[in-house]
C-alpha cells in the first residue's frame, strides 16, 4: 500500500507532468506579448528621457487604445477555441470557415475601433486631464490610432495560428516588428542621424509602421506553411454564412466585453490619477506598464489553457481536459509568486529606471513619480496571484466555449466592487494612488475566485453528465 507521500507524489506529478507541454505552447505567445510591452517600455524610457508631461501624454493618449485593442483583441480570441476544436477532429471545412469569418469581422472591427477612437479625442477635454498633457496627448493619438486596423487584423491570423497550436509564428512576427519598432522610435522621438526630432509623434510613427510589418510578416509565414497554406489563401471574402457569423459574433462579443471590463478599470486608474496631477499619472504608468510585463506571461497560459482544453473538448476526454487546466493554472500560480517576489524586493529600485536624475529641471517632480510609483508595486506584487488565476481560469472558460456568465462575474468584479473601491480610496484626501490600486486588487480577487468556481462547476457536470 503506498505511502501518504507516495500518493502525494503521484497526485502532484499528474500536474507537473505537464508543464513542458503547457510551456511550450505558452512560451512563444509569452514572448510575442512580452515583446509589444517591452516596446511599450521602451517607449516609456525614450519619452520620460523628455519629460514627465510627455510621459503623462503617452500614458493618456494609450488609455484611449488600451479600450479599442481590448475589445478588438478579446474579440479575435473567438477564433482560437473554434480552430482548436476543428483541427482536434481535423474538419478542415470548417476550419477554413472559422477563417475566413474571423478575419471579415475582425477587418470590420478594426475599422470601426480606428473611428471610434479618432473621433473620441474631444473627451481628453472633458476628463480633467492636466491641459499640457492633453495639448501633447492628442497629435500622438492622430497617428496611433490608425495602428488599430492593422493590429486587429493581426490578432485574426494570431489566433488562427494560436488554434492550430503553431503559436511560434505570430511570436516571430510581433519580435520582428518590434524591433523596427525601437529603431524607427529612436530615429523619430529624439531626430538621430539626420531625422526630424518629433518627440512622442515619432513614437506614434513606429508603432503604425512596426503593425503593418507585423501583419505582412504573419501572413507571409502562414501562406508558405504547407499545414496552413491551403486555409489561409484563396479566401472567398464576402461569400459569407449567416450562421457562422452569428456563431462568432455570440462568442467573441461577450469575449470582447470580458477583456473591456479588466483593461477600461486600468484604464480607469490612469484617468483618476490623472485628477492627481501629472506626477500620479506618470508614476501610475511606470507601475502598470511593469504589471503589464508580467500580465503577459500570464496571457500566454490562458492562450494555452483555450489550446488545451478546446482540443479537449473536442475529443470529448473531460477528465483529461480537468486535469490539464489544473496544470496550467499550477505553473501560473508558481510564476506569479516569482514575479510578485521581485516586485516586492526591487519596489524602489525599479521604477528608477525610468526618469532621468541628472535632469535639475525636472528632478523635484522625478523624485515625487518614483516615490509613489514604488507605492504602487507593492499593490502590484500582492495582485500578481489574483491577476494570474483569473486571466488563465478564463482562458479555459474561452476553451469550452463558455463566455456569457464569464462576461457577468468580470463586469461585477470590477465595476460594481472594484472601480467604486478606486474611486473611494483613491482620493487625494484618502490613499491617493496607492487607494486606487487598492480596488484593482480587490476587483482581481473576486474575479478570481468566482471565475474559478465557474470552471470547477462546469468540468465536474460534464464528467457527471457524460458517465450518466
Amino acid at each position: 500500500m503506498p505511502s501518504e507521500n507516495q500518493q502525494l507524489n503521484v497526485n502532484i506529478s499528474q500536474y507537473t507532468s505537464e508543464f513542458k507541454y503547457n510551456w511550450k505552447l505558452a512560451a512563444p505567445v509569452m514572448l510575442g506579448m512580452l515583446g509589444h510591452t517591452f516596446v511599450s517600455f521602451v517607449d516609456n524610457i525614450m519619452v520620460g528621457q523628455i519629460g514627465t508631461a510627455e510621459l503623462a501624454a503617452v500614458s493618456l493618449g494609450n488609455s484611449f487604445m488600451f479600450i479599442a485593442m481590448s475589445v478588438g483583441i478579446g474579440f479575435s480570441t473567438a477564433i482560437t477555441p473554434l480552430i482548436a476544436e476543428a483541427d482536434s477532429a481535423d474538419n478542415f471545412k470548417q476550419a477554413k470557415s472559422t477563417f475566413k469569418h474571423g478575419l471579415f469581422l475582425c477587418t470590420v472591427l478594426g475599422i470601426i475601433l480606428f473611428l471610434g477612437v479618432f473621433f473620441a479625442k474631444p473627451l481628453m477635454y472633458l476628463m480633467q486631464q492636466p491641459e499640457e498633457v492633453v495639448a501633447l496627448a492628442i497629435p500622438y493619438l492622430d497617428l496611433v490610432a490608425f495602428s488599430l486596423i492593422p493590429l486587429v487584423v493581426f490578432q485574426a491570423l494570431k489566433q488562427f495560428s494560436d488554434g492550430m497550436s503553431m503559436t511560434r509564428y505570430p511570436m516571430y512576427a510581433t519580435l520582428i516588428a518590434n524591433i523596427v519598432n525601437i529603431v524607427l522610435n529612436y530615429l523619430l522621438i529624439f531626430g538621430k542621424f539626420g531625422f526630424p526630432a518629433l518627440g512622442i509623434v515619432g513614437a506614434a510613427f513606429g508603432t503604425v509602421i512596426s503593425r503593418f510589418i507585423m501583419l505582412a510578416y504573419l501572413w507571409w509565414l502562414l501562406a508558405k506553411k504547407e499545414r496552413t497554406k491551403a486555409l489561409v489563401t484563396n479566401i472567398k471574402f464576402f461569400i459569407l454564412e449567416k450562421l457562422m457569423l452569428q456563431k462568432f459574433i455570440n462568442l467573441g462579443a461577450p469575449s470582447a466585453m470580458q477583456m473591456l471590463f479588466e483593461v477600461a478599470i486600468f484604464t480607469a486608474a490612469i484617468w483618476l490619477s490623472g485628477l492627481l496631477g501629472k506626477n500620479a499619472q506618470a508614476a501610475n504608468q511606470i507601475a502598470l506598464n511593469l504589471s503589464s510585463m508580467t500580465f503577459m506571461v500570464a496571457m500566454g497560459l490562458s492562450v494555452a489553457s483555450m489550446i488545451r482544453v478546446g482540443n479537449q473538448k473536442g475529443l470529448q476526454k473531460f477528465k483529461e481536459l480537468r486535469r490539464i487546466a489544473f496544470s496550467i493554472f499550477l505553473l501560473g500560480i508558481l510564476l506569479a509568486i516569482f514575479f510578485g517576489s521581485i516586485f516586492f524586493l526591487f519596489h524602489k529600485s525599479l521604477p528608477k529606471i525610468y526618469v532621468d536624475f541628472t535632469d535639475a529641471a525636472n528632478y523635484a517632480d522625478n523624485l515625487e513619480v518614483v516615490r509613489i510609483a514604488s507605492q504602487l508595486l507593492f499593490a502590484a506584487a500582492i495582485f500578481q496571484i489574483s491577476d494570474t488565476i483569473q486571466v488563465v481560469v478564463l482562458g479555459a472558460l474561452r476553451g469550452l466555449q463558455d463566455v456569457k456568465i464569464p462576461t457577468i462575474i468580470t463586469f461585477i468584479s470590477y465595476w460594481v466592487i472594484g472601480f467604486p473601491i478606486s474611486y473611494f480610496l483613491g482620493k487625494a484626501s484618502m490613499y491617493g494612488s496607492f487607494g486606487i490600486w487598492l480596488g484593482l486588487l480587490a476587483g482581481l480577487s473576486t474575479a478570481a475566485i468566482f471565475l474559478y468556481m465557474r470552471f470547477n462547476y462546469l468540468t465536474l457536470k460534464l464528467i457527471r453528465d457524460q458517465q450518466n
